[in-house]
């Protein structure tokens, strides 16, 4: 994003200034910096192109508000300045983009993150390890970087994406350097208990020998170690961001262990389990449903899992879009904690259009037939998986065959069409 910039100024440049009775009324004497910002004054300064004891113009004004404003770190940029025999003296005001967001390291096992930024911040003053998502900044931050890479070895190359979640707003700018196969030798987490290092060493052969890339092992971290404590009741068991350090280089390949520190946290037992917002089936018929026992570690991915069957049972009945929403309540005291698990019902579906695929006219008219699930019923999730089970009884004896069924949602009428494909298969 480029900085609007205005001229709050006297009246138009002249040659000679109203006011200036001598050479020295084009000497610029002193810069202000005024304006809502994080960034120190003599920092903007430097950015602007601008210092004291310079003959300057108005041009140049401009010039460095212009400077500054395509840095992206200003959503506003502006200046007033007045000429005297003594000199002149510029005020730029500015206002701070509060759209950055943080820059990522994504492999780079040769320096630590405080070594790229100090190295980065030595040339680029206000850089802060926030970027914007525009501007010059950006394009100076990854030359300077490809540049440090580069001394340490020609090959190296870097880039950067912005990533996002599900088409969300854009959360980081992650620079990544590519020339050479980092590859993962160990990895260490510190802060673990011993009991719980050998799943973990367990779960880690998963990535050993792979590339090396912070993302990856933060996805890593959160699909398979987390789990491993929350079956245990280490609801709040958090990874840290990884560091890894080299341990050979050679040609195209860099191998690195890696460390990932753990903080565990505390263990809790399960309270109880409450529900709300159900009207379709009672308490009764949903707590049996739960495999968690009061009293024993929180096992959340058990009871996450459980929520399966929650979906299944209200699909019995035509509530396609159901979701049971888990909500924990920690007694920190105790070490307890008590979920709730919300039921978003939905509206009721209906039964739809029924398909058969891949069979003569004649089959199909026998499974239409033995298909009992009519159109403005109820619409039951379970029954296309138990009308296959006697649907082999009504296809040609001949050969074998693959069913599949495909559910087709439709929001406008709440209906549900089903589609059954037969497929014979080769002897």
């Amino acid at each position: 994003m480029l900085a609007t910039m205005t001229a709050q100024s006297q009246p138009a440049a002249r040659k000679r200034p109203a006011g200036a009775t001598s050479p020295t009324a084009y000497k610029l004497t002193a810069i202000k910096i005024t304006g809502t910002t994080q960034y120190k004054p003599e920092d903007i300064v430097r950015a602007s192109g601008l210092e004291v004891g310079q003959n300057v113009s108005e041009e140049n004004f401009k010039q460095a508000t212009q400077r500054l404003g395509e840095t992206g770190l200003f959503t506003d940029v502006a200046y007033s300045y007045a000429f005297s025999p003594a000199g002149t003296k510029l005020e730029l005001q500015v206002k701070d983009n509060d759209q950055l967001v943080p820059m990522v390291f994504d492999n780079f096992p040769w320096f630590s993150d405080q070594e790229l930024i100090e190295k980065i911040r030595t040339q680029i003053p206000l850089f802060s390890g926030k970027l914007p998502l525009d501007g010059s900044v950006i394009d100076q931050v990854a030359d300077l970087i490809a540049a440090i890479m580069n001394e340490h070895n020609p090959r190296f190359h870097v880039q950067y994406l912005r990533t996002a979640e599900s088409g969300g707003p854009i959360q980081a700018l992650v620079f990544s350097v590519n020339g050479t196969q980092i590859r993962i030798h160990s990895v260490d987490y510190p802060g673990a208990a011993a009991a719980q290092i050998p799943a973990l060493e367990a779960a880690t052969q998963k990535i050993l020998g792979g590339e090396y890339l912070r993302s990856g092992v933060q996805l890593f971290a959160k699909f398979d170690l987390r789990p491993i404590y929350l079956k245990q009741g280490f609801l709040k068991a958090s990874f840290a961001q990884a560091d890894a350090h080299v341990i050979s280089e050679t040609g195209e390949q860099t191998v690195v262990d890696v460390k990932v520190p753990v903080d565990e946290g505390h263990q809790y037992k399960l309270e109880k389990i409450g529900w709300e917002g159900n009207t379709v089936f009672p308490e009764s018929k949903l707590q049996p449903l739960t495999h968690v026992q009061t009293g024993q570690p929180a096992n959340a991915v058990q009871l996450s899992d459980d929520m399966k069957g929650v979906r299944e049972l209200y699909g019995t009945r035509g509530y396609v879009k159901v979701v049971p929403e888990m909500k924990a309540e920690f007694n920190e005291a105790e070490d307890t904690v008590a979920y709730t698990i919300a039921i978003k019902e939905g509206q009721q579906y209906a039964m739809g259009e029924v398909e058969f695929e891949g069979v003569d006219d004649k089959t199909r008219a026998r499974l239409r037939l033995a298909w009992r699930l009519t159109p403005g019923q109820p619409y039951d999730t379970s029954y296309a998986k138990r009308f296959l089970d006697d649907a082999n009884s009504y296809l040609p004896k001949e050969g074998h065959w693959a069913i599949s069924v495909h559910e087709a949602i439709e929001d406008v009428d709440k209906t549900v069409d089903v589609t059954l494909r037969f497929t014979r298969k080769s002897d």
